[in-house]
């Protein structure tokens, strides 16, 4: 695969196939709507659908680009160890994928990794350094690692073959739709690989569809980019959402970004609270990164669809238990 050319639907459908059933084909549920701000909206469909990768192995999306990117390596690139930097479900992931596959996996993440996302890594088998808060710090020192000790690095989200296993996301829910019309996607925007792997998807199987980037207003690297033209690296980052975080998107994500989608929007974190709260009567654990898509439909940034269904993909479910409990006023 090109890496200075966008990913295509047929990319995506061959990371499908590379991947097979090493992760889940996650379910695709309706939800009652409509709401926003808690008063129902005028003309609004009467409901959504949210896609679950928060039920996905080590409950994030993550682990579809991990797979599909490892698998592709040589028996002999496996065997010198995978490293990547991580805020935690890229880590997991490729925890997930070493294990899979009888390998070492050294990963970092940053000091105030969520408790959850640090001791998951840790159980599937990994070696982990804390280095720093920033993409950019952890970044740097899994660079030094590969540099004097060697190993494959597993990207976290700029690269096709990582865009390409995430946008497996986007076929199974156009396929999960049947032979409704599928009207607006929304996904989440951390680095910009499921965004990227979704809008590929999207694009080739329900090409009339809008797709909609959903991003903290503290950590809109991407909206910022594609204001300013080019990939933006933003001073500082502060939000909720530990996994939206990096400071800047990726060099081929933004292209995927700017190409292939209709609009980035931001939410506050306190929408996002209101997003998990309202996520979790409905039976269901989601972390502030995966909740990003529905509380941007809660607080009015993306009307949903009249004309064609709505879907908002949930991207992880790894929250740290003590912070849904203050969350949930218990």
């Amino acid at each position: 695969m090109n890496p200075d050319t966008l990913v295509t639907l047929d990319d995506v459908l061959s990371a499908r196939e590379r991947i097979g059933d090493a992760v889940r084909a996650t379910p695709l549920v309706p939800a009652p709507w409509p709401v926003a701000d808690g008063r129902p909206q005028m003309d609004a469909p009467d409901r959504i659908w949210l896609k679950c990768e928060n039920l996905q192995w080590v409950s994030a999306f993550k682990a579809r680009g991990a797979h599909h990117f490892v698998g592709k390596l040589s028996p002999d690139q496996r065997a010198t160890g995978l490293i990547t930097y991580s805020s935690g479900n890229h880590a997991q992931a490729v925890a997930f994928t070493a294990r899979s596959f009888g390998v070492s996996a050294r990963i970092v993440m940053p000091v105030d990794a969520p408790i959850v996302k640090r001791e998951a890594t840790v159980a599937l088998g990994a070696e982990v350094e804390f280095v720093g808060t920033t993409s950019a710090e952890r970044k740097a020192r899994a660079e030094e690692i590969l540099a004097n000790e060697g190993g494959t690095m597993v990207p976290p989200f700029d690269d096709p073959d990582i865009i390409a296993g995430q946008g497996t996301v986007g076929v199974e829910l156009v396929e999960q739709l049947r032979d409704r019309r599928v009207g607006t996607v929304l996904a989440p925007i951390g680095g910009g690989g499921l965004l990227a792997g979704v809008a590929a998807a999207v694009r080739g199987l329900a090409p009339d569809a809008r797709v909609v980037g959903v991003e903290p207003q503290g950590a809109a690297s991407m909206l910022r980019s594609i204001e300013s033209g080019s990939p933006v690296t933003l001073d500082r980052v502060e939000t909720v959402a530990d996994g939206l975080k990096p400071v800047r998107p990726g060099d081929l994500t933004y292209r995927h970004a700017r190409d292939l989608v209709d609009q980035v929007v931001t939410v506050d974190d306190g929408s996002i609270r209101d997003a998990v709260r309202w996520l979790f009567a409905r039976r269901l654990v989601v972390e502030p990164s995966g909740a990003a898509t529905v509380a941007a439909l809660m607080a009015g940034a993306v009307e949903a669809s009249v004309d064609g269904e709505t879907v908002a993909v949930l991207s992880g479910g790894n929250i740290e238990p003590s912070l849904l409990i203050e969350w949930l006023g218990g």
